[in-house]
């Protein structure tokens, strides 16, 4: 291992060497709008990228996820996966422009995940600049399908019929260099709807208000008794409703997002959610429904696991502090199949989901270099149990 850990700054070095193509990729694949379930046209470019450096094997498999294959030297080596999930969380699928200058990449889902895209595209180049090749299968992923509605659909198809087994997996993401995930929570993620029938069905005095509606809906949620270990969450991250500062609203809602340690909290807290929604409706007599929109379960890595120690060591190295939170990545489905995955982040950003998002480049270049290490590490064996 700590020969990978010495070769650390001259991979930085390198990689810099490369800025160039890395900044390219970014730019080209992360301004082709990719909406989650309109991902396709990015899926193209990435493979189109991949073949342009060479990857043994490129396609887009039945489920849209464009993969490379970058072969071993070992037919008998399980496969390496680095992925890094394709879609953004913008609704606009009008491609975008970003802005370039010596320090910064700005543009619409440049933080979440276009960077992270862009950088998977680049490590072929990555790879053969270091003059690195490897026992084992590399096979980089851009799963779709992953955010929100999606579920990581994408990642959880593709993994449902891979024909070979896999030794471990690295989960990219754009944002925050330091950060290191190998445990997910449980989670359930889900919006409630009020809808108001036409006033014409009403009393114009009695006409109720469903952004009143949704109130109650919170001052229920909020007065659920949550315990303090295993740890509990409930966060109302959205709410919206209502079209006139005069008028009656006739819809709201709120988006929520249910988290634990303990699947079973979580189902036990949906369900007392689903009983609140079920009491409001028939006390107001209004439509109200409680949709469920994605699902994960707890799952982890011991904290003294092998791939987890490795990769700390290589931040360690960096000169960068290792951060450990619960992962809403693919991280959590491969470690649901028992195969060991950690979460990487990739630079420094910043308005994360808005338009005015951005990324740092000269972290970056830190960012990329604990892939090819660990990578190397993981081929060698030394993150094995």
């Amino acid at each position: 291992m700590e020969g990978y850990l010495d070769r650390l700054p001259s991979f930085v070095d390198q990689i810099r060497k490369i800025r160039e193509i890395i900044i390219s990729n970014i730019v080209l694949i992360g301004q082709i709008s990719a909406p989650t379930f309109y991902e396709r046209r990015r899926a193209e470019a990435l493979v189109e990228r991949l073949a342009d450096f060479q990857v043994d094997e490129c396609s887009i498999d039945d489920f849209g996820n464009p993969i490379g294959v970058i072969r071993g030297a070992s037919t008998e080596r399980q496969s390496i996966f680095v992925v890094a999930h394709l879609d953004t969380f913008s609704d606009v699928e009008v491609d975008q422009n970003y802005e370039v200058t010596d320090k910064t990449i700005s543009g619409m889902g440049v933080s979440d995940n276009s960077a992270a895209v862009g950088v998977l595209a680049s490590l072929p180049e990555v790879f053969n600049r270091l003059g690195l090749t490897f026992e084992s299968d590399i096979v980089l992923v851009a799963p779709n399908h992953s955010l929100a509605r999606g579920n990581l659909r994408g990642i959880r198809r593709l993994l449902q019929v891979w024909p070979t087994p896999i030794r471990g997996a690295i989960c990219l993401e754009s944002v925050e260099l330091g950060r290191l995930n190998y445990y997910s929570d449980g989670m359930i993620r889900g919006e409630i709807s009020c809808s108001i029938a036409s006033e014409k069905q009403w009393d114009r005095h009695h006409v109720p208000n469903a952004i009143l509606v949704i109130n109650e809906v919170i001052n229920a949620i909020l007065g659920l008794r949550l315990p303090q270990k295993p740890r509990t969450q409930i966060v109302i991250g959205k709410i919206a409703g209502g079209f006139n500062h005069g008028r009656i609203a006739y819809d709201a809602n709120i988006g929520f997002e249910i988290r634990s340690d303990a699947d079973q909290i979580v189902k036990d807290l949906y369900d007392e959610m689903r009983d609140i929604v079920d009491g409001i409706n028939k006390a107001f007599a209004v439509e109200l429904k409680l949709n469920r929109i994605s699902n994960l379960n707890a799952t982890r890595l011991p904290y003294n696991h092998p791939l987890v120690k490795c990769a700390s060591r290589i931040l360690n190295r960096l000169g960068v502090e290792a951060v450990s939170e619960p992962s809403e990545t693919a991280l959590s489905i491969f470690l649901q199949r028992n195969i060991p995955a950690v979460t990487l982040g990739l630079t420094h950003g910043d308005n994360y989901h808005q338009d005015g998002a951005m990324i740092e480049i000269e972290p970056i270049y830190k960012g990329i270099s604990q892939i090819p290490a660990l990578v190397m590490a993981m081929d060698n064996g030394v993150c094995d149990e």
